[in-house]
């Protein structure tokens, strides 16, 4: 198996990371509409700092968030802890997940399942996920769409947004810049972090490089089916927009259908 540690440069300032996401907010109604219609523990797989695993606390659900990044497990502690919302933080390695409990809903946002790079990660995740997902339980995550115009971006740096940091009122340029491997269907990524002082001079730059996997959606029909998961939607966002050719994601709702051997 891929260390998934060996790539995760994007993730080693978890507060960083919260600056530059913890505001996504478009798969929470999602999320919560499934969650309603549990009862028992739901898992969230990859959770990183907590930034769905919080706000479902938070509503009163049982969660249970788990990630390989310590350090992003740690910030995702010292959040709810602030806010005094018990969550049972673990840290465990998504694809070997050994935990005592079965789950009617699981779910992993933010496109992590890209950062399982082979089939042996992914077979390991699904599995995972069937292991802890009870039977006719839900299982529902997002992925990119693999389109010509995501795979096919030029191996240049490329502006992509500007980040205000709140702490120092500077501001921060966001490039990136990618290559994909077609054979491996993996898309090498760096990210140029650019630091802007009040003059609109460059005064420091970082650099992190991440690997993702694309998957199409013919073969992760296939490959959900082989793990005992039976694919109920797929949208191409969190407003249930059908996926089209030109969609940029895919997010997928799924129902386990039988236990492994």
């Amino acid at each position: 198996m891929e260390n998934i540690k060996e790539n995760s440069e994007e993730y080693d300032d978890p507060i960083l990371y919260d600056k530059e996401n913890e505001s996504y907010r478009q798969d929470l109604p999602y999320l919560l509409k499934w969650a309603s219609k549990t009862e028992g523990p739901i898992l969230d797989l990859a959770c990183g700092t907590g930034r769905a695993t919080i706000p479902l606390a938070r509503k009163g659900y049982t969660m249970i968030g788990v990630d390989v990044h310590k350090g992003m497990l740690e910030q995702a502690k010292r959040k709810s802890s602030d806010l005094n919302v018990h969550i049972e933080w673990i840290e465990q390695d998504a694809r070997m997940l050994n935990l005592n409990v079965r789950s009617p809903l699981i779910f992993s946002v933010g496109n992590s399942f890209q950062h399982f790079l082979t089939n042996e990660d992914q077979d390991g995740f699904l599995s995972s996920v069937n292991k802890h997902l009870e039977l006719d339980g839900l299982f529902i995550f997002d992925t990119r769409f693999p389109s010509t115009e995501e795979l096919l971006q030029p191996d240049t740096e490329e502006y992509w947004r500007t980040i205000e940091d709140e702490d120092t009122s500077k501001k921060i340029d966001v490039y990136t810049k990618s290559t994909y491997d077609s054979l491996n269907q993996v898309q090498h990524y760096t990210t140029i972090r650019k630091y802007v002082d009040d003059e609109g001079t460059i005064i420091d730059e970082e650099r992190t490089n991440i690997r993702i996997r694309y998957v199409f959606p013919k073969e992760m029909e296939r490959i959900l089916l082989i793990n005992g998961l039976e694919i109920v939607h797929i949208f191409e966002d969190w407003n249930e927009t059908p996926v089209t050719n030109d969609s940029y994601g895919m997010v997928y709702v799924c129902r386990k259908i039988r236990d492994m051997i």
